[in-house]
């Protein structure tokens, strides 16, 4: 039995015409995609070699050589492929489609006469196939292939390459399963459910997502598959700094999925299995695993979350960490596990319309998304801390991993091209459709034509998001329709206006979970108005969380916001927010690319007069009274390398 869930709207039917987004698509299609294009072939002066497409040519026989790169280097081009996929399916490139079927059939090419399909072992262990699942990605390389396949034969209608993935499904539906002949095993790094999923709905073929299922339940039972075939390998790992065949609880294996109760281990692998996890419970009715899924996401979002979305708190093993441990400075926050968190947030909304989903959704697309790629699209962060001391990185090793610029390319790119097949994937996270109501999850100003049980309506949302709360909606249909609109009231906004047709509506008359349901019979040209107030927030840290006693972050709308050395000076440890302070908002066009930012007074602790003194008494500490200038979050280190922190000492 399957659950009754909503459905995003397909990216064919919404063209997003947003002040702020578009210009993040247009980077996407212009810059990124064609800049990742030519990292990926290894054209990019000065960055890291990828060798991710000559890896497939060689398998394919077209060229000679070795492989090169990490173990999972096929993934950067599937996801390539994913996102190339969504902009084709949003405007039609003749250019960019050629030589996308250019590149599948390369891959094609690289497919096995049984359907297995990954470059590093048929060039460089082709006996050692499925012996190392714990390390070495054979499966998650194979997810982002099925789900770039599912997006580009959405988009296209070319079945080319659905087909390469049905095999490749196949192949691994023969090796895998319950049975005494079968590998009862599961893949290090979760991301093979989720897709299996998306190529269910596809096909319809059970077995995918029976399969899914297997992989999910198989995960931490005993004994422990990942030590069986160590000794099967005899003692052979891959990557030796981590210990991921006996450290179970960095891939999730260290309990049966429906006995976890907290966000454990890699982060990344963490958001993936419960994306999948969610996926399976809706399409199969699960009512054990859903519960499974509402507590670690209950963990994460309350106990284990950066106020900027963020999650993974240490750089051992990308990992959460434990309850309210979320440091500052060393914070890892890869970019990967806030867009897996989105990937997470919208699958729980999707089953439950309830706004904490989207709250989540939109703060960390709004925050460490897209601090994960500069405002040129050329460059990139895979750790995104909350505080930045640039001089200590490379002397103190806690922060080294650490970056106080963005970087051109990773030898492990898994950043860049998840960005991208994000961004231009966007139109499906602004609506729901389930029945007859459409839930509106995201501010974003957008054309969309919606199909309501058969029967067509156009929605046009005019947004001023992230500057202004003013939203508006004009609503096109042929004839009178029936229908309900709900509108998401975010948690960051406690005064909210809504009006249709010129009539003042009761929110809390008409607010369920945090959406506002206007149930009407829509006439041609009906306007609702929403005007979500935006004062600026100082945000406290739950007492438990150490790093953040005694300081606030200042958050307007969905955008948390930082102060950077640039606007600043140096030593920004040394800044404290006067206890009543006034804020002046600015627009400033002429800074990174057009931004809102906030000036207040403060003080900063005089240092002239210390001397050579290392200690002095609290009483003579000297204060001299400053104007802090705070920018958003997302826009920090685009104006050089310095100093950069979201909590301030209050």
């Amino acid at each position: 039995m399957t659950l009754s869930i909503a459905r995003p709207v397909p990216l064919k039917q919404i063209q997003i015409t947003d002040d702020f987004w578009s210009e993040y698509i247009r980077l996407v299609r212009e810059v990124v995609v064609p800049y990742q294009w030519e990292a990926l072939n290894d054209r990019i002066e000065g960055a890291e070699p990828s060798h991710a497409m000559k890896n497939f040519k060689i398998a394919a026989g077209l060229e000679t050589g070795e492989f090169y790169g990490m173990v999972f280097q096929d993934s950067d081009v599937s996801k390539w492929l994913e996102a190339v996929s969504y902009l084709l399916e949003t405007r039609k490139d003749p250019e960019l489609e050629q030589l996308t079927d250019e590149v599948i059939d390369i891959i094609v090419l690289a497919q096995q006469k049984d359907g297995y399909l990954n470059t590093y072992f048929t060039l460089k262990e082709p006996e050692n196939r499925w012996t190392n699942l714990a390390e070495c990605h054979e499966l998650y390389c194979a997810g982002h292939f099925i789900e770039a396949a599912v997006a580009y034969y959405n988009s296209t209608g070319k079945e080319k390459v659905l087909e390469v993935a049905c095999r490749l499904a196949d192949c691994i539906d023969q090796v895998f399963g319950p049975g005494p002949d079968n590998l009862n095993g599961y893949d290090g790094h979760q991301e093979i459910e989720l897709a299996l999923v998306k190529l269910y709905n596809v096909t319809q073929n059970e077995r995918y997502l029976r399969l899914s299922q297997f992989f999910l339940d198989e995960r931490g039972k005993e004994p422990s598959f990942y030590e069986m075939e160590y000794q099967r390998r005899n003692g052979k790992v891959h990557f030796p700094a981590l210990d991921i065949v006996h450290d179970r609880a960095y891939s999730q294996a260290h309990k049966p999925i429906r006995e976890q109760h907290t966000a454990e281990g890699h982060a990344v692998r963490a958001v993936y299995m419960c994306t999948g996890m969610a996926d399976v419970a809706a399409q199969t009715g699960d009512a054990e695993l859903l519960e499974a899924c509402r507590r670690l996401w209950r963990n994460i979002v309350s106990k284990r979350m950066y106020i900027t979305g963020a999650i993974g708190s240490m750089e051992y093993g990308e990992s959460f960490s434990l309850d309210y441990d979320l440091p500052n400075d060393t914070a890892y926050a890869e970019t990967c596990a806030s867009i897996g968190l989105i990937f997470f947030a919208q699958r729980m909304l999707q089953m439950e319309a309830k706004s904490e989903y989207a709250d989540v959704m939109e703060q960390a697309l709004y925050n460490t998304v897209i601090s994960g790629m500069s405002r040129d699209g050329k460059r990139f962060f895979y750790v995104n801390p909350l505080e930045v001391w640039p001089d200590a990185i490379g002397k103190n090793h806690t922060v080294n991993h650490v970056k106080a610029e963005r970087q051109g390319w990773f030898g492990c790119a898994c950043c860049p091209p998840n960005i991208a097949r994000l961004l231009a994937s966007l139109g499906h996270y602004v609506y729901n459709i389930q029945g007859r109501t459409i839930y509106a999850n995201l501010y974003i100003g957008n054309q969309a034509t919606l199909q309501i049980e058969g029967q067509q309506v156009k929605i046009e949302q005019q947004s001023q998001f992230p500057w202004n709360g003013l939203v508006r909606f004009h609503i096109d249909v042929e004839r009178e329709t029936e229908f309900t609109l709900a509108l998401r009231i975010p948690k960051w906004c406690r005064e909210a206006k809504l009006v249709v047709q010129n009539e003042l509506i009761s929110l809390p008359d008409v607010c369920v979970d945090g959406y506002a349901y206007i149930h009407r019979k829509w006439q041609p040209g009906d306007r609702v108005e929403l005007d979500l107030a935006m004062p600026v927030n100082r945000m406290t840290g739950h007492p438990q969380v150490r790093e953040t006693i005694g300081k606030v972050a200042l958050q307007r709308g969905p955008l948390v916001y930082c102060i950077e050395e640039v606007d600043n000076g140096p030593n920004l440890h040394q800044v404290l927010l006067q206890r009543q302070s006034a804020y002046e908002l600015q627009f400033e066009p002429d800074v990174v690319g057009g931004l809102q930012t906030i000036s207040v007074p403060a003080y900063r602790l005089a240092s002239s007069e210390w001397g050579d003194q290392l200690y002095m008494t609290s009483a003579e500490t000297p204060l001299e009274e400053v104007n802090l200038k705070f920018i958003p979050y997302y826009a920090w280190a685009n104006r050089g390398r310095g100093e950069m922190s979201v909590w301030v000492k209050a």
